[in-house]
This record gives C-alpha cells, sequence and structure tokens, in this order.
C-alpha cells in the first residue's frame, strides 16, 4: 500500500522521483511534512473505506439424478472467486467487513 502511495503522490507532484520519497521513509511514516500529512491521509482514507462481501451459502443438495459432483461446480467456483476477491481487497488496505484486520 505504501509503494502504490508513494507512486500516487510522484505523479500528483510533478513527477517527483519515486526514489526521492522513499529516502524521506521513516518508519511508517516520512521525514519530509507535507508527505507525512499525505500518508496519514492516505491511510485514513483506506481504513474509512469498507466491503461487503456476499456470504457463499451452503453447498448444494444433489439432485435425485446425480451422476457425480459436477453439481458443486458453480458452488466451487463462487468459494474461489470470493477468496480471489478477498485476497485482493486485504492486499489493497481496504477493510471487509465482519473481518478484523
Amino acid at each position: 500500500m505504501q509503494d502504490e502511495f508513494e507512486q500516487a503522490f510522484s505523479e500528483d507532484n510533478g513527477k517527483l522521483p519515486v526514489a526521492f520519497i522513499k529516502l524521506q521513509r521513516l518508519g511508517d511514516s516520512y521525514s519530509v511534512p507535507r508527505v507525512a500529512r499525505a500518508w496519514y491521509w492516505f491511510k485514513r482514507s483506506r481504513e474509512t473505506l469498507v466491503v461487503d462481501l456476499p456470504a457463499i451459502g451452503p453447498s448444494p443438495e444433489p439432485p435425485d439424478d446425480a451422476i457425480d459432483d459436477s453439481f458443486l461446480d458453480a458452488h466451487h467456483a463462487k468459494i474461489r472467486m470470493r477468496n480471489g476477491c478477498f485476497m485482493a481487497i486485504k492486499a489493497a488496505g481496504i477493510t471487509i467487513a465482519g473481518e478484523s484486520n
């Protein structure tokens, strides 16, 4: 998330070199007050954003004429899609409703 911030800050400040911004890092903040304030508000904007992912629901019951477990394919695809979304949202530093960070 910090790399994303530095790239955006660079682009918004006349292509200020990202390497220069990285040199200003001071722990989880920056030594330059203007950059430190921007980083603080960038993090706060991510903290206030909350995504509510839909629940998966129970596994479907097999139909009477089922000859294999292919009736579960859509259910498993839904689980994989939700897990992929979950990981991408967390990687972006966004909170997911009902999950602890």
